[in-house]
């Protein structure tokens, strides 16, 4: 059984995009979904031509956590609480570890899990109709390390707490200040703004892209100062195709192609 609740699709040259596809649930993420994530974006790592992924909500908002009315099953044994947990961890981690980079495009609803979804996208931005909530809390859950984690990477520890111990929802200008997203836009404008800078993205190399995601990663994992894997990856640059490509164009005073 594959769920039709998630879509890949390719939106142009370079350029595609991850849909959550449940709008009559508020893109509510189901257990299939879950399961089926990893298998999807391991599916985008493999078109040949994709440089930047976009992520989106289909319709009204981008997602609003876990799907609530599978939750007397899903958990109703430590083991089931256990098949769903790592069910879900795991699609975050496809998302989190997406070798190229990811592009979060929120509307409306960003609740619960689809707020941790949003958080394993490298850059984020939002319309001012976006809200935003970490909301265990709420259910007397508690939240998974890693997804803790993730946010406190991205607002720090006053801001995760605030977010955390509260579980309030916030307006897209408050998440933004905290970090939370990069850049929010009015909604006629989100669409254009995150597909410009998409193309933009795809005008840049796309090895520098990987390694720079491989280092993020690197440093997320606790490394600190150089290391012999992280000079390799220094190193390997000047012999790739992507330096000689682009050192010739600056020197022809062109545009690179990559």
């Amino acid at each position: 059984m594959v769920s039709q609740n998630l879509r890949l699709n390719r939106l142009e040259d370079g350029i595609f995009e991850f849909v959550i596809a449940n709008p009559a649930k508020r893109n509510a993420l189901s257990a299939q979904m879950w399961s089926d994530m990893p298998r999807i974006l391991n599916n985008a790592q493999d078109q040949k031509d994709l440089k930047v992924l976009i992520v989106r909500g289909e319709g009204a908002h981008f997602a609003s956590g876990a799907d609530i009315s599978e939750f007397e099953t899903l958990y109703a044994t430590r083991q089931s609480s256990e098949k769903i947990s790592k069910d879900i961890a795991a699609g975050f981690e496809a998302l989190a570890r997406f070798p190229l980079p990811t592009i979060g495009m929120i509307r409306g609803a960003c609740v619960g899990g689809g707020c941790g979804l949003a958080m394993c996208t490298d850059i984020r931005f939002s319309d001012n109709t976006a809200k935003f909530a970490v909301t265990p809390a709420k259910l007397g859950l508690v939240y998974p390390y890693a997804d803790l984690q993730r946010l406190i990477e991205a607002v720090g520890i006053p801001n995760a707490k605030d977010l955390m111990f509260s579980a309030r929802a916030i307006k897209a200008k408050r998440a933004e200040k905290m970090g939370l997203i990069n850049k929010v836009y009015k909604p006629d404008d989100l669409e254009q703004e995150v597909l410009s800078y998409a193309r933009g993205m795809t005008q840049l190399s796309t090895q520098t892209a990987r390694i720079t995601k491989r280092m993020f990663a690197a440093y997320q994992a606790g490394q600190f100062g150089e290391n012999a894997q992280s000079m390799d990856w220094f190193l390997d640059g000047f012999s790739s195709a992507d330096f000689q490509e682009g050192y010739r164009a600056f020197m022809e005073k062109r545009k690179p192609k990559f």
